[in-house]
C-alpha cells in the first residue's frame, strides 16, 4: 500500500501520533485545541505541522501513515 507522508519529519510525525484521532477533522481539532498551552519553539513547531495537515486533502490525509510509538 502506497503511504503518503505529505513531507512530514520524523519528529512532526511523532507530534501527530500524539493528537491522531482517525479523522482529519479530528486531528485538526485536537491540536488546535492543545496549542493554547504550548509555549514559544513548541507551540511554533504544532502550528507550522498543523498547517501542513490541514493543506492535505482528505485522501492525502487516508494515506497518511501515523502511529502511536508504541505500535511502531
Amino acid at each position: 500500500m502506497n503511504r503518503f507522508n505529505g513531507n512530514f519529519t520524523v519528529e512532526e510525525t511523532n507530534l501527530l501520533s500524539i493528537y491522531m484521532t482517525g479523522s482529519k477533522e479530528g486531528l485538526v481539532v485536537a491540536m488546535n485545541a492543545a496549542l493554547p498551552f504550548m509555549e514559544g519553539e513548541m507551540r511554533d513547531f504544532a502550528a507550522h505541522t498543523l498547517e501542513k495537515v490541514v493543506r492535505m486533502t482528505e485522501a492525502e490525509f487516508a494515506g497518511l501513515a501515523v502511529y502511536p510509538a508504541d505500535e511502531v
